[in-house]
């Protein structure tokens, strides 16, 4: 077939290019000298500008006409030869998808975008620790102005709204119909269930906090062994330091980062597992697909239910806690009989319930109120509703409305996220739409697996891992998100598992 091979020759390339682009943006992050920002801006902006050009070629077109002519005149001879064609059939689908979001944004937006979304996080740093706003927005303005006309471009290509033509590259195929019927759902019960829940937490004896300082050679070393027993290849990965935790690289090359306070373990270690759901999910897509669109994470609401369904149902689940206890115990050299280090003390602590301003810290109960905040405001954004200079006034009127309280400063409101100083709008949904899906798939698993709690007191995620691996994992791009989650858990997306979830862990209905 060679016009296919040709086209994954094309892809292959593509991925090599995106992937040093990957290690380029985890290097900005963790050894860059501030110095270095303008050559690496130049850098990435000309790698995403190669990329472009290999997606935007002429020819793609007919190469394309001419792939689907010879998979449709292809008759398998068995059923491992069916099996490729189908896995071919969908990374032609996906080659399509990405030529067409491609085609709609002319090299030179390109590039703008990628130097203003470079120029931007540089000045949100700095802006952030100054608790600096005015300094910040007109950087941020330039970003919205570009994103707002890669929106119109992109919408227009592909028969979208603008807003959802941002959307549809972070999760392909969702619409805002879609959000709006969960989150209208979440509005209306969530706050129900926080208000229970802190009565509930109210009337129990009230957990004790480990007393620190906790050095941060000791505070490495318990993430290490908390990567360790969630299956994290060390031979592919590496943990390392910067301002927002986050997972990069590559699938054989992966790179996640933290942040460390010595008066706080709990954060860094969290934080932690949560990358490293994220890294265990790149690291086990389908290894005869590397390089190829299909061999791809399925978008990230798929890509935030690995790493929130790796923190939150698993990792601050009652049984880990067994595990997560005497590792902490034995990182900060705790006595055995300390109570703060009891299994049942550190997880009331986990899964306590706090309103609060930072929405990479805040609980269960309220983190969806975090994310429908930056979605309401991103969407008006886009829509040229909202302008910048009024972002501050309407951050703080939404936190009051959907989480209860409002920050005193910039730095604690809308200065504190990195996704829109790097200009990805579109992306925030997806992390709630995750937290559903993680949710509903960890329930899926427990049906699957009768030991996992079992498994998961002893520090061991084997079981779930390879359960994640064959439903979730190997998957990659062969099926849109929704399918992958109805065939791995037996429904289409909802928000009941979650709903139930927080009502049996938060409520005491059932186990933790």
């Amino acid at each position: 077939m060679p016009a296919m091979t040709e086209l994954e020759a094309r892809f292959r390339r593509l991925s090599h290019i995106e992937g040093a682009e990957g290690v380029l943006s985890w290097d900005w992050a963790v050894n860059m000298p501030k110095g270095g920002a303008t050559v690496r801006s130049a850098q990435m902006a000309t790698l995403a500008e190669i990329g472009h050009d290999i997606l935007t070629a002429a020819d793609l077109p007919a190469l394309f006409d001419d792939a689907a002519a010879e998979l449709a005149a292809t008759a398998p001879a068995d059923q491992a030869a069916a099996d490729r064609l189908g896995w071919q059939q969908a990374n032609l689908a996906e080659m399509r998808r990405r030529h067409a979001h491609a085609t709609a944004l002319p090299a030179d937006l390109v590039r703008r975008r990628a130097e203003a979304a470079s120029t931007s996080e540089m000045i949100w740093r700095e802006a952030r620790a100054a608790d600096d706003f005015a300094r910040f927005a007109p950087a941020l303005a330039e970003v919205l102005k570009l994103e707002r006309e890669a929106a119109a471009a992109k919408g227009a290509a592909l028969g979208l709204p603008p807003y959802e033509a941002l959307l549809d590259a972070y999760d392909p195929g969702r619409r805002t119909a879609d959000i709006d019927r969960i989150f209208a759902r979440l509005e209306t019960e969530l706050p129900v269930i926080r208000d229970a829940a802190l009565a509930a937490q109210a009337a129990r004896r009230q957990p004790v906090r480990p007393q620190g300082p906790f050095p941060v050679a000791a505070q490495r070393a318990l993430g290490i062994r908390l990567m360790t027993m969630a299956g994290f290849p060390f031979d592919h990965g590496r943990l390392d330091v910067s301002h927002h935790p986050f997972s990069g690289g590559v699938p054989d090359d992966l790179r996640i980062t933290t942040r460390y306070d010595e008066a706080d373990f709990a954060e860094s270690a969290m934080a932690v597992l949560h990358e490293t759901g994220h890294a265990l999910y790149e690291h086990g897509l389908p290894r005869d697909w590397r390089d190829q669109p299909v061999g791809l994470a399925r978008g990230m609401t798929i890509h935030e239910s690995q790493s929130l369904l790796t923190e939150m149902q698993a990792s601050r689940s009652r049984p880990f806690m067994t595990a997560f206890a005497a590792a902490a115990r034995e990182a900060f050299g705790a006595d055995a009989d300390d109570p703060a280090y009891d299994a049942d003390n550190l997880h009331a602590l986990m899964v306590r319930v706090r309103p609060g301003f930072i929405r990479v810290n805040a609980d269960e109960v309220t983190y969806p109120g975090h994310v429908m905040l930056r979605y309401g405001l991103e969407r008006a954004m886009i829509a040229g509703d909202l302008a910048v200079d009024d972002l501050p006034g309407a951050w703080r009127e939404g936190m009051a409305r959907l989480v209860g309280v409002v920050p005193d400063t910039d730095r604690d409101g809308c200065l504190q996220d990195i996704h829109w100083p790097s200009g990805a709008f579109g992306y925030f949904p997806t992390y709630s739409l995750g937290a559903m899906a993680a949710a509903q798939l960890f329930q899926a698993a427990r049906r699957a697996l009768p030991a996992l709690d079992d498994d998961l007191a002893r520090g061991d995620f084997s079981g779930l891992l390879g359960w994640l691996r064959a439903h979730v994992h190997g998957q990659g791009c062969r099926w849109s998100a929704d399918e992958l989650i109805e065939r791995a858990t037996g429904a289409p997306l909802s928000a009941d598992a979650f709903l139930s979830h927080l009502r049996r862990r938060y409520l005491g209905e059932g186990p933790a």
